[in-house]
């Protein structure tokens, strides 16, 4: 990257002189470090940089020497942060952040700009927003590409770790450096075949409770908010099935006794189920992170407002269950403040 040059961050330090070895480290060997930190191996480190594993390598070795530590040390087929790796890592994920920061183009034509953007997102984000986000960004910004991962429940890792740099969903993404726009609110609803008992008479808790259920549990890693909410009312719930997602809630169900508790926007585009509203009002906040990185990037901004656009129009402004959306940018506090 042209913004990764060597700069005199160790220059003239506390008024001392500064021994070679340290003297010489630059802005490509902190991003080096951090992204052998975060792909757990040299070769995939290499791979994301589209360097030779020897230019890793011999990098890693200069960092070595500079700092007096190993940095890295193996564990059987892995290799393990030392104690100073971790304290250097945070503090070079911080530098190169804000070198890159200060270094983005903050003016942005989108009929003639070209760039980048990556999304992640879950199912009922990118089934809902994704198609008329896509449609609106062609026909602004054709030479914009975007690019879109599944989130699951790493979010926050694939914007620490600049995978990502925006990230949608009903989560709470903590820290200094985050910020973080409402984008709309959704609450759950029931899906079952329209031959199901549940789908006539009232829809009550102790009914509920007795069905045979389906959880998306983004392999293993996640429990939907309902859930919380039934254990505070002593309901304790033992999927039938669980899913990885919800894509393929529909065909899963369909002519049989199962109930799947789901995001009521989602609900309401299967056509060949029954939807009845969950019994307890849970309110599923979307959210929209970014980090300090993107802040001020102009195509970063721009493409947050078209997402920001698209929701509005394509939900009308009214989303169920929330009132009161966010129109700007907050900044994120960390859990101690």
């Amino acid at each position: 990257m042209d913004t990764m040059v060597a700069i005199g961050f160790f220059d003239d330090v506390g008024g001392g002189m500064i021994p070679d070895d340290l003297a010489q480290i630059d802005l490509r060997s902190m991003h080096v470090l951090v992204t052998v930190h975060d792909a757990g191996s040299f070769s995939a480190a290499a791979a994301q940089l589209d360097v030779s594993q020897s230019t890793v390598s011999y990098t890693i070795d200069r960092l070595r020497r500079a700092f007096g530590d190993p940095l890295f040390v193996r564990q059987g087929n892995r290799i393990a942060q030392t104690d100073k790796c971790g304290d250097l890592v945070s503090q070079a994920r911080e530098m190169v952040n804000r070198m890159l920061a200060i270094a983005v183009p903050q003016e942005f034509d989108p009929v003639t700009a070209e760039g980048a953007v990556t999304l992640s997102c879950n199912h009922h984000e990118r089934f809902l927003l994704l198609p008329a986000l896509i449609a609106a960004l062609r026909a602004a910004a054709p030479k914009v590409v975007l690019n879109v991962l599944e989130s699951a429940v790493n979010g926050k890792q694939q914007l620490r770790e600049n995978s990502a740099d925006i990230v949608l969903g009903p989560v709470r993404i903590l820290g200094e450096g985050y910020f973080r726009r409402r984008l709309f609110c959704d609450h759950y609803s029931c899906v079952m075949d329209a031959d199901n008992p549940l789908a006539t008479g009232e829809l009550t808790l102790d009914r509920f409770r007795e069905a045979a259920h389906v959880a998306v549990t983004h392999n293993g890693q996640w429990q939907a908010l309902y859930f919380a909410a039934l254990r505070e009312r002593d309901i304790f719930l033992t999927p039938q099935l669980t899913l990885p997602s919800h894509d393929s809630i529909e065909l899963m169900i369909a002519g049989t006794d199962l109930v799947a508790t789901i995001p009521n926007r989602l609900a309401r585009t299967y056509g060949g189920l029954c939807v009845r509203r969950f019994p307890v009002h849970i309110p599923i906040e979307i959210d929209m992170y970014w980090t300090e990185r993107t802040h001020k990037s102009g195509l970063h901004r721009w493409v947050r407002q078209l997402l920001a656009d698209v929701t509005a129009s394509r939900l009308n402004r009214s989303p169920d269950g929330c009132d009161d959306e966010q129109e700007f940018a907050t900044p994120i506090q960390s859990d101690s403040s």
